[in-house]
């Protein structure tokens, strides 16, 4: 690729300049074969074949060859925790210790090399994947933290172990025994030790984020923030950051009941992980039947009635509502909720608000209608499945292999028109788009399985659409010009038999061509991401 260089912008950050893309293979709609684009002013004026883009190159500031590279539309993750994601990236991060001791090790290890901090903070721990299938006790951590105050949120981030230190921080959370805090002990210790985190070390952790995002082609993130998990300072320090810098643009989600507050601090909508109940990871799901490995159902947070009043509330102000649910019985809670509020404020009012649900895992045929009929969007996290799904992983523990191989059933939820959206939940599991949508086009169980065109439009207009946008997350003239560029392999056309044909200049197909996600394959390279017309990354030389 040649001739990149970064487009220049007025003094408001709107780029001012006419940019013809050429040369390579343009993921586009309006022409299935394009090989060019046209951007100008901040937005996609034209695409169309090599030929054609001969008569706009007199008249354009810029030619961008691209070297027989892909562009597609940016992607945007649905679901994101900005700040902790930044703190794994540049912290303690436990998701890849191998086992109990390698995560002591690490805890001494990074208990050294950071003297200065008030509260060491680490995340990722995952007992279902060590040999010795249990978290670390205290005594072990406070041997290892050389009695500091030290915080571990499990993976899922639903429960957390911490050292003695820590516990004498926080008035009132006492703690009998080693099983991991959940619940309000866990929500106080994640407050104390999260407000420990000083302003410089926030603003590393998000520009680490952010710029981790642009560098894998995400051009936007929905930011899950709330009273619950991070503060109001974490939010508004995140807005303001990503309106001063170029980068990934946040949109920001706050999952609070109070309206008002949500509005004042610049939240497009009440929602996000508004805690309808927790995750089967820490046993705090919301189930109809008891796990399989523990004698309850888990913990419900709201009820119908809960969810119908914020529903209700939320479709009167304008304001989009949504829910933290996983169980089948938290979502059973919350469409006999939004359903009461349809029958409130109307049903028509509740499915333009376009209310969104959460990870919405346990979905069964009478939730997937009910999403359907209320237009209720899932954020779902397809990286999950590929984490903990499979006859032999953390999802057949909690719930048996029978309940766990009905859980995220994509395709059955795209074939009863629910919009889907994809996201991360990082740091739950990592940025990884490409990884995102090849794990939802090989889902562990094969009848859950979508195509990869489904996938890739869930985690790039699907998002889009999740905040309203209909405009958006597609390359066509006149919407906004997010887009990345993809050193890649050849190009694929997924057949309806899911049998993949090397269609990527057949004009039978009249389907833009994809890469090649199975698995084995190369995922696709980012060279660069342009969020607005502008350039966030551009992939170093060499």
């Amino acid at each position: 690729m040649t001739d990149r260089t970064a487009h220049s912008a007025d003094a408001a950050g709107a780029p001012t300049r006419t940019v013809l893309l050429r040369g390579g293979e343009v993921h586009s709609p309006a022409d299935p074969f394009a090989t060019a684009m046209v951007v100008e002013r901040g937005h996609i004026a034209w695409v169309g074949s090599e030929g054609a883009a001969d008569a706009f190159a007199p008249g354009v500031d810029e030619v961008v060859d691209l070297g027989g590279a892909l562009v597609t539309p940016a992607f945007t993750d649905a679901h994101v925790h900005t700040t902790s994601a930044g703190l794994a990236l540049t912290g303690l991060d436990l998701s890849a210790a191998p086992s109990l001791s390698a995560a002591l090790d690490l805890v001494r290890a990074h208990a050294a090399g950071r003297p200065g901090d008030r509260v060491l903070l680490g995340h990722g721990w995952d007992a279902s994947r060590w040999p010795e299938r249990r978290a670390p006790r205290r005594a072990e951590l406070d041997e290892a933290a050389g009695g500091r105050p030290l915080y571990l949120s499990r993976i899922d981030v639903h429960s957390a172990v911490v050292t003695t230190a820590l516990l004498d921080l926080v008035p009132g959370v006492g703690a009998d025994g080693d099983e991991p805090l959940t619940r309000d002990a866990h929500h106080a210790v994640r407050a104390a030790a999260l407000a420990a985190v000083t302003p410089a070390q926030r603003a590393e952790a998000q520009r680490a984020a952010l710029d981790r995002a642009a560098s894998l082609g995400i051009g936007s993130v929905h930011e899950c923030g709330g009273p619950a998990i991070s503060s109001a300072e974490d939010f508004t320090a995140l807005l303001a950051l990503a309106a001063e810098r170029p980068g990934p643009r946040v949109f920001g989600y706050w999952a609070d009941r109070d309206l008002g507050q949500a509005a004042a601090l610049g939240a497009v909508g009440a929602a996000g992980d508004l805690f309808v109940d927790g995750a089967l990871g820490s046993h705090t799901a919301c189930l109809h039947a008891p796990y399989a490995d523990a004698a309850h159902t888990g913990t419900g947070y709201l009820d119908a009635g809960d969810v119908a009043g914020h529903v209700a509330a939320c479709t009167e102000a304008g304001l989009q509502a949504g829910f933290h649910a996983i169980g089948d019985a938290a979502l059973t809670a919350v469409v006999e909720g939004v359903r009461a509020a349809a029958e409130k404020v109307g049903l028509a009012r509740v499915r333009a608000a376009r209310h969104r649900v959460e990870h919405a895992e346990m979905m069964t045929p009478a939730t997937i209608a009910a999403f359907a009929e209320l237009g209720l969007t899932a954020s779902v996290q397809p990286a999950f499945d590929a984490a903990w799904g499979g006859e032999d992983g953390m999802y057949a523990d909690r719930l048996g292999a029978e309940r766990a191989r009905t859980l995220n059933p994509y395709a059955a939820m795209l074939k009863a028109g629910v919009p889907l959206a994809f996201g991360s939940d990082a740091p739950v599991t990592p940025l990884d788009p490409w990884g995102t949508v090849r794990a939802a086009a090989f889902h562990r169980t094969p009848e859950h399985r979508i195509s990869v065109r489904a996938a890739f439009t869930a985690h790039t207009r699907g998002g889009w659409r999740a905040l309203g946008r209909d405009d958006a997350g597609v390359l066509v003239p006149g919407a906004p010009a997010d887009y990345a560029v993809w050193e890649t392999a050849e190009l694929v056309v997924q057949a309806p038999d899911d049998r993949v044909a090397r269609w990527s200049t057949d004009p039978r197909s009249g389907t833009p061509g994809l890469p090649d996600l199975s698995p084995g394959a190369a995922l696709p390279v980012c060279l660069s991401t342009v969020v607005g017309g502008r350039e966030v990354f551009v992939r170093p030389q060499g």
